[in-house]
């Protein structure tokens, strides 16, 4: 008989929840991402599975930029950054 993880699609993504001004320019491990519908409009809702300093967090953001970073690297990850506020913008660099 299978196991649910043998087959189960979802994305579970674990870690405390950390806002991303408590990161910027700060190096991080991307070792998950998910994108969704978000509950505020019509908006497309990110979230990050990163660790720093030994430790697993999470961060949901309705970036348009870090969203189709993620989407085009998404085969990089697991990957080293840093997240920099270009102007009101907020990316991966």
């Amino acid at each position: 008989m299978k196991k649910f993880s043998e087959f189960s699609e979802e994305n579970i993504l674990d870690g405390v929840k950390i806002k991303i001004d408590d990161i910027l320019n700060k190096e991080i491990t991307i070792i998950g991402s998910r994108i969704s519908k978000s509950k505020y409009g019509n908006k497309n809702c990110l979230t990050i599975q990163f660790e720093i300093d030994d430790n697993r967090h999470v961060l949901f953001t309705g970036s348009d930029v870090l969203t189709n970073q993620i989407n085009k690297y998404k085969n990089e990850i697991p990957f080293k950054a840093k997240i920099s506020k270009i102007n009101k913008y907020y990316s991966f660099i």
